[in-house]
């Protein structure tokens, strides 16, 4: 029994080979043809922008602390009006490895992925991005969210004044 299980198992591998081997080759001449990626596929990261115009990012330093590399990393300031944003933003490519949790993590939706995969260099310092690499004019995937609107800190507006919005409760008008 042992006898017959080491010869299929020696003979089994030179089968797919040979069976492989008569195949025609498919190749992609690639400068000149681009493959077909999925809809899902994940690469290069951008940070995006709210509907009025203004970054997405808060600098809550969440998307640096899910991504398992730490290739993220930023500085948080804050703006004369008290919105916060990110001083300096810097993603290095040549650590990434394209995972998508840093845009899981993102509660203002500013970090995205896109299907650009052509990030190939022979200079490292040339894949580190900075934030005006990264930052495009447009909203990304979703057109109408805007954290500040959404969140009702009273940075934009005062708490309850912000459209849709409703006025904070008062704890002591919920006693009996």
């Amino acid at each position: 029994m042992h006898v017959i299980r080491g010869i299929r198992g020696t003979f089994q591998p030179f089968w797919v080979t040979l069976r492989n081997m008569f195949r025609k080759p498919v190749t992609i001449q690639y400068p000149e043809e681009k493959q077909q990626l999925p809809e899902r596929y994940r690469a290069r990261l951008i940070l995006t922008r709210d509907p009025d115009g203004a970054e997405r990012c808060v600098a809550c330093h969440l998307c640096s602390a899910a991504c398992p590399v730490d290739c993220i990393s930023m500085q948080a300031t804050e703006a004369e009006d008290g919105r916060r944003y990110a001083a300096w933003f810097r993603i290095n490519f040549t650590r990434c490895i394209f995972c998508g949790l840093c845009t899981e993590a993102c509660p203002t939706l500013a970090i995205q992925v896109t299907a650009d995969f052509e990030l190939a260099g022979r200079d490292l310092l040339k894949l580190v991005y900075e934030k005006e690499d990264l930052l495009v004019d447009h909203c990304g995937n979703n057109n109408s969210y805007n954290f500040y609107r959404q969140s009702g800190i009273g940075v934009a507006a005062p708490r309850g004044t912000n459209p849709g919005e409703t006025p904070p409760a008062d704890v002591k008008d919920l006693m009996p």
